[in-house]
């Protein structure tokens, strides 16, 4: 489809009914819309999440975290609603004046630390824990180039692709060819580094495979934005082996079940508050508890 001509205006105003499937959270303004208090958990850190790419990265921290033998690394899970404006409260605002999850508080520390964006919260969690970021300075210069690489990579496959190619009200032709391209690049990218590499860093695994894993694992495998055959996924060989590899890690199985309200009932832990959760809490047998009720 051809875009028809759009002549901007000399000032651009808001107009809250365009915006597609998420028109409703989009908003040129920040600031929370309604006074609501976070809960607070039993755990040191209180994590406010969704299941999303973004979230899972740092569920995934924490489950590896955890799989590893840091027992201090306990966490509550609270999910976040986006598309009822939960990342909108009061609360929410005060840890991430962002209006975007994951936001995190530490109360580990007095005061409380807060954190917000996902890349933060790995390396926070990283350097407190000693754990998934290499010792030696070379390998840990190539960790931390990916992990920064995701967080400025992602914005072009979600905000861009995937919102012309999936979400948006209208199909235009310029602007998916457009991040279809860079999305295409970026996959290449990666394919290339991991023909020589086991992990992003290179023989070891760390926060940068938990960083890229969600987005671009979920990509290679024709998951995200159910765009495979489009982009072509099958051609990147290198990059499919790694996720396969992490997939089978037992801190990115359970990492990506938090907070996640799509997919089978089984696959969805959408509140972890006790490692028990992800036997007795998952949405299969919360619906089948009340049904038998």
């Amino acid at each position: 489809m051809t875009d028809p001509t759009y002549t901007p205006p000399k000032v651009w105003t808001w107009d809250k009914a365009s915006g597609g499937r998420f028109a409703s959270i989009n908003r040129p303004i920040s600031g929370p819309t309604h006074e609501k208090e976070l809960p607070v958990g039993k755990h040191p850190f209180q994590l406010y999440s969704l299941g999303t790419p973004n979230g899972v990265k740092v569920t995934i921290m924490f489950e590896e975290l955890l799989d590893a033998g840091y027992k201090d690394a306990e966490y509550d899970a609270w999910l976040i609603n986006i598309g009822e404006g939960d990342q909108f409260s009061s609360g929410f605002v005060d840890v991430n004046p962002n209006s975007k999850i994951p936001a995190l508080m530490d109360h580990s520390t007095d005061p409380p630390t807060r954190l917000f964006e996902s890349g933060s919260m790995l390396v926070y969690l990283a350097e407190k824990f000693d754990a998934f970021l290499p010792k030696d300075p070379r390998k840990r210069a190539e960790a931390m180039n990916w992990l920064f690489w995701q967080m400025g990579s992602a914005p072009f496959l979600g905000g861009g692709f995937g919102h012309f190619y999936a979400y948006a009200p209208e199909k235009y032709e310029y602007p998916i060819n457009r991040y279809a391209m860079e999305v295409k690049r970026q996959l290449d990218v990666l394919d290339r580094h991991l023909k020589d590499n086991e992990f992003m860093a290179g023989d070891e695994y760390s926060i940068a495979d938990m960083a890229i894993w969600p987005w671009y694992g979920a990509m290679s495998k024709g998951i995200l934005y159910e765009a495979g055959e489009f982009l072509s996924v099958h051609e990147y060989t290198n990059l499919i082996r790694w996720t396969d590899q992490l997939a089978q890690r037992k801190g990115v199985q359970r990492g990506r079940m938090v907070n996640r309200t799509y997919g089978e009932p089984a696959s969805q832990l959408r509140e972890r508050h006790d490692a028990s959760d992800f036997d007795t809490k998952t949405q299969d047998k919360l619906e089948a508890e009340k049904a038998g009720e």
